[in-house]
């Protein structure tokens, strides 16, 4: 008896979704591949394995819809999903990620991403998005819904900001980062007010912790 996510209405006609596939990962790459495969809707028209070659492949192709991994190497996939809805402003594109930091996931939507799914998502969950933005709909989980939401609420951290948390990540102390970024050891102490009020903490190593939650900062 087949799977219920196997099975789905034929299109009208002979037109199947035309999908485009870009992941770093060989059996990642592999396993989308062989599960939208077996869809009688869908067809894989193009595999990519880093950013670059998924704008090329998009050009190429023209695929109705892109599933595209945001950890790539030459280009990353938010990249390389600005470079395609510069090209192509009705490009439907899908991030598949197993990156749910509110960082990664605002940046992809501000690029022009559709629809957002991790990695570990249900199969149906995958297929079923796919579908959606397909219409002309948005795919977004409800717990990535409310993620984003308080992204959005909250206020953004400085560029400046960001490299004095990066410092501090490094175990630098403020003297220290004070030297590396050229400013006086005042300024980074207010620096450090300002981001534990817009980060809600109240030490460096929470700081630090939430920053790399949140994506703002690698460790």
């Amino acid at each position: 008896m087949k799977d219920p996510a196997d099975i789905a209405a034929k299109p009208s006609g002979l037109d199947k979704i035309r999908v485009l596939i870009a992941d770093d990962h060989i059996t990642v790459l592999e396993g989308l591949a062989a599960i939208i495969s077996r869809q009688p809707d869908m067809e894989v028209v193009a595999e990519a394995s880093n950013g670059r070659q998924v704008v090329e492949l998009w050009q190429q192709h023209r695929p109705d819809v892109a599933l595209i991994d945001i950890r790539m190497p030459v280009l990353d996939g938010v990249a390389a999903i600005e470079e395609i809805r510069k090209n192509d402003a009705s490009a439907r594109l899908i991030v598949l990620t197993t990156f749910d930091t509110d960082n990664d996931l605002l940046n992809a939507v501000k690029a022009g991403a559709k629809g957002y799914l991790l990695k570990d998502s249900r199969r149906e969950e995958l297929l079923d998005c796919i579908r959606r933005v397909h219409r002309g709909e948005t795919c977004l989980p409800a717990s990535l819904v409310q993620k984003l939401a308080a992204s959005l609420s909250r206020e953004a951290l400085t560029s400046r900001e960001v490299e004095v948390l990066e410092y501090l990540a490094r175990g630098q102390s403020n003297k220290e980062i004070s030297a590396l970024l050229g400013i006086g050891e005042t300024t980074v102490k207010s620096h450090l007010r300002s981001i534990f009020r817009k980060l809600d903490v109240l030490s460096r190593t929470e700081a630090i912790a939430t920053a790399s939650r949140l994506g703002l900062i690698k460790l």
